[in-house]
């Protein structure tokens, strides 16, 4: 029988210095191409609005969008443990956000759930891991809050940023989040954050310090047909087929080879 990656497994791979592999799937073929490889988490992203459903963000994915891909994925996924995102105004209260993971979970089948933003979502958090939902945190970059943002641009360059970003990060351990995904951010600040937290900060464009790598899998493929973020490298260009890449992605994060310098932010 297949040992399940639990939150506790994560924890401990954090404790040995073992990198930790994140890639995203959205359905059982994906999921399973993707656990077979031996990724330790699939995230069942809200990016499906812009690679599966042709969307120009993440902002109209519904929680009946991720209930239902959540649900499709975990037929698939027999080791790695299953993380679902929240999608945008699924957690603006607390009641909200406990009717929402639950669902993700009870209908779902995810084992963690992830949300993004710092100081505002410790109520939140607590809330959820109170109710026994293990949280991933997403700082940085986060794509639901593009429009106030401005755009997708590297977050945590002026020192005011980062600063608050650090505090952002140990707060929510405090809060109780099994995890952190740090997006966007330069190499220097995600190794302190890292350095900083007992609890695994998985990057994504954030440096090779970080205690793990997340892709969305279509970029990592080559499937993706708009131009690839600075973070992305294809693993299929010398793979020659799926399942290549994808252990090829699973042993290029455990080597510490990927990220490189080309794919990281100053």
């Amino acid at each position: 029988m297949v040992k399940r990656v639990t939150v506790q497994t994560l924890l401990k791979m954090k404790q040995q210095s073992e990198k930790i592999s994140v890639l995203t799937a959205y359905d059982y073929s994906f999921a399973q191409q993707i656990d077979s490889a031996g990724v330790d988490v699939i995230l069942v992203g809200d990016s499906l609005g812009m690679v599966v459903q042709g969307r120009e963000s993440t902002i109209p994915v519904t929680v009946d969008d991720m209930v239902y891909h959540t649900k499709l994925v975990g037929r698939g996924a027999e080791r790695a443990l299953l993380l679902a995102d929240m999608p945008f105004m699924s957690y603006a209260t607390v009641a909200q956000a406990l009717e929402s993971a639950g669902r993700m979970m009870k209908e779902g089948g995810a084992t963690m759930v992830k949300l993004e933003g710092g100081a505002a979502q410790l109520e939140v958090v607590d809330a959820l891991v109170n109710s026994n939902i293990p949280v991933c945190a997403h700082l940085g970059l986060q794509p639901q809050a593009v429009h106030r943002l401005g755009g997708y641009r590297v977050q945590g360059r002026e020192s005011s940023v980062a600063q608050q970003m650090v505090e952002d990060a140990v707060a929510l351990q405090s809060a109780g989040a099994s995890m952190l995904v740090l997006e966007c951010v330069p190499a220097t600040l995600a190794a302190n954050i890292s350095a900083e937290l007992t609890i695994p900060v998985i990057g994504i464009g954030a440096g090779a310090a970080c205690d793990g790598q997340v892709l969305v899998s279509y970029d990592m493929l080559g499937v993706t047909m708009d131009a690839a973020p600075k973070f992305v490298k294809n693993f299929m260009d010398d793979a020659g087929s799926i399942p290549a890449a994808l252990r090829g992605f699973v042993a290029a994060v455990q080597d510490g080879s990927f990220p490189a310098a080309e794919h990281i932010f100053d």
